[in-house]
């Protein structure tokens, strides 16, 4: 569990509840359903309405990786990369076909077969830059979702509180609801704005780190398959590989 993430969310949340009773204020002014649903279906419809529905469920999907952190496998990367080094130096390249069943990522069985085919060093990084590119573009894609519905949903809660306030005007015979009356039409413009920056944009600033991540892993591998490729000597890959796992562990 990425326990920060979690931590984050109620700190931000509490924040708002205990700022709330110190200033004097009941907490059940706060809880009006009306106003969250109002807030939530319009920022998901608007939301759906600007982005394909398989990329929407791919967003959602992703969501899970804000409060469980994937992981690393950096080193255990570097470490068969390495292998894969010598052993096609010591051999071929062609004995790494034996490591292609082994692995479940197609990432890293399409670099293994571009080796194991005897591509060209230039043609390997041309074929899996073009793979890392859509790969990219699919992923923040559906990152999309949540910043877009960090700039929705405080909009979304001016229009909620628009409606409650022409409830209200339609209840001025009776002045004792009008104060009440108004102090709940704006709790939608305080869900739609803590919605905003306390959950959706900060969820998609941690998805995109994520992305990052993995972008920065496969641009290790890509690099270490145009070295063997190459024929570069193993101590050079190793070498190469030590600055991808400082960086991370920066």
């Amino acid at each position: 569990m990425d326990w920060g993430s979690i931590a984050g969310l109620v700190i931000a949340l509490a924040g708002l509840v205990v700022g709330q009773v110190i200033d004097g204020g009941h907490l059940n002014s706060l809880m009006q359903p009306a106003a969250f649903v109002v807030v939530i279906l319009g920022t998901t419809g608007a939301v759906l309405l600007q982005t394909e529905f398989k990329q929407f469920l791919k967003g959602m999907r992703m969501l899970r990786l804000v409060f469980v952190h994937p992981q690393d496998d950096r080193k255990k990367l570097a470490i068969k990369i390495n292998q894969w080094s010598l052993q096609a130096r010591k051999e071929s390249v062609l004995s790494l076909e034996s490591y292609i069943k082994r692995e479940q990522d197609p990432f890293v069985r399409k670099g293994l077969q571009l080796l194991v085919d005897g591509t060209p060093a230039d043609r390997i990084r041309e074929v899996c830059a073009i793979d890392m590119y859509y790969y990219e573009l699919q992923e923040r894609e559906a990152v999309k979702i949540w910043s877009a519905a960090g700039g929705y949903a405080p909009t979304v809660g001016i229009l909620g509180a628009v409606l409650g306030l022409i409830h209200v005007m339609e209840n001025l015979s009776d002045p004792a609801k009008i104060g009440s009356g108004i102090a709940v039409a704006f709790v939608a413009t305080i869900y739609g704005v803590a919605l905003a920056n306390l959950v959706f944009l900060p969820i998609s600033n941690k998805l995109k780190g994520h992305v990052q991540h993995e972008m920065s892993r496969r641009e290790m591998l890509l690099n270490a398959w145009v070295s063997i490729a190459r024929g570069d000597n193993p101590k050079l890959v190793t070498e190469r590989l030590e600055s991808y796992l400082h960086l991370r562990e920066s």
